[in-house]
């Protein structure tokens, strides 16, 4: 059995907030209320008070990660997922709970994190070493290959107040990631880099997972990122987790809750023809994989035959593809249960709508049209890392070509004849 490189047990963070209707008065105000409440009877006791509430940011949270696992930590903001990230850190104390760690961590929560303002790049690799407990020859012999990583060597010497954001990540980065941690915890501050960084980034974490054995905590909006990178995943909602296992059943379950389950449309037409029911099996795709949508048609008499068309609708409004499907058997009187598998081959990854009209013959004019739904998404967990980072930009379009080959090229020489260069 895997050791564990982190335990949690009934993990909770409670904060107060205070309520204090008088936080933004004047000083005036102040001793004129004061003044006033001299004169006045006594309120009761529950409005005299400033109001406070205790507010949980994690609630009876248990869950455990094997050593040399590769974790996603996905969540809505507000979900408690930098709350649990600073405990792991050791930067906040829980509420209660209990919380083992194994291993030296190293976490990269926000730009800059560790780095004192005042002293130059070089300064901070060697004082972010120290601080990680490690001993000076061994920062040297990283020394290298760090400020080869994070590309600052010309501004090796300057204060690093005078970076910019995407320097500050840079070496921010490259600082924890060769520091040779046992877990490591990045948060979203990867965007902050450009998609070259993000590329050089995520193959780093993956050598350290892969090869090393280390445990790496990735927090991202990115699914795309999240899913292609990580192997488990952690799902928190207002505090609570909701749930834990491999990536793809925690990448489901978020888009789910993100752009809505499968219950969907529901009709409420009086139509002699129409889609009484519409969901997906899946709301989350992998690249490639096929669209499956349940349909109930519902029609008033029997039709000998019926035809459905179907658009792929990307989030720009650009239509990415459509078909039709003709189906021979017709429909029953009733209720009709249909299953529609729609192949997506080369669909991009993002966010899709479908529009789904119902026709009875070639004629195609529809006796019922649902516009824009269900949404859906597809994730970019098999293609190569040129095709994820950087991003795909809508103008290339909705569909991945195949790589082009050069089939037959030829030359013109000087006395006038082509030759094939294709021998």
């Amino acid at each position: 059995m895997a050791q564990s490189a982190i335990k949690v047990n009934d993990l909770s963070k409670a904060y107060i907030i205070q309520h204090n209707n008088d936080a933004s008065s004047s000083l005036r105000d102040v001793i004129t209320n004061k003044v006033s409440s001299l004169f006045k009877s006594k309120v009761k006791e529950d409005q005299a008070k400033i109001q406070s509430e205790k507010f949980w940011a994690l609630q009876d949270v248990n869950f455990d990660i094997e050593q040399g696992s590769r974790v996603g930590i996905l969540g809505g903001n507000g979900a408690g997922k930098s709350t649990l990230l600073k405990i792991i850190s050791k930067i906040t104390e829980p509420t209660s709970g209990q919380m083992i760690v194994n291993g030296k961590v190293v976490s990269l929560l926000e730009v800059g994190t560790g780095f004192h303002s005042e002293l130059t790049g070089r300064e901070n690799i060697f004082l972010n070493g120290v601080i990680l407990g490690m001993k000076r020859s061994e920062i040297k012999r990283k020394f290298d290959e760090i400020v080869d990583f994070a590309e600052v060597e010309q501004f090796l010497d300057t204060p690093v107040k005078r970076y910019s954001s995407g320097m500050y990540m840079r070496l921010a980065f490259a600082v924890a990631a060769h520091l040779e941690p046992e877990i490591l915890i990045i948060d979203e501050v990867l965007a902050v880099g450009d998609s070259q960084f993000q590329k050089k980034c995520i193959a780093k974490m993956d050598e350290i997972s892969r090869v090393d054995g280390r445990t790496v905590l990735f927090v991202s909006h990115n699914l795309e990122a999240v899913s292609s990178f990580c192997t488990t995943g952690i799902y928190l909602k207002k505090g609570k987790l909701v749930t834990q296992g491999s990536i793809e059943t925690v990448c489901e379950e978020y888009a789910s809750d993100l752009y809505g389950k499968s219950d969907g449309f529901h009709s409420s037409s009086h139509k002699k023809i129409y889609f009484e029911k519409l969901s997906l099996r899946k709301s989350f795709l992998a690249f490639n994989e096929s669209l499956e949508l349940n349909c109930e048609v519902y029609s008033e008499d029997p039709q000998p035959q019926y035809i459905i068309g179907i658009t792929i609708k990307d989030t720009y409004e650009n239509k990415v593809g459509s078909t039709l499907l003709k189906n021979e058997e017709g429909l029953v009187k009733g209720i009709n249960n249909l299953l529609i598998k729609l192949p997506l081959i080369n669909v991009v990854p993002g966010n899709y709508k479908i529009i789904i009209a119902i026709a009875l013959d070639e004629r195609l004019n529809n006796e019922d049209v649902v516009w824009d739904y269900p949404s859906f998404m597809i994730l970019a967990s098999e293609p190569p890392q040129h095709f994820m980072f950087p991003k795909w930009h809508p103008s290339w379009g909705g569909i991945l070509l195949n790589e082009a080959s050069l089939i037959n090229r030829t030359i013109k020489q000087d006395n006038h004849y082509e030759k094939d260069l294709s021998a």
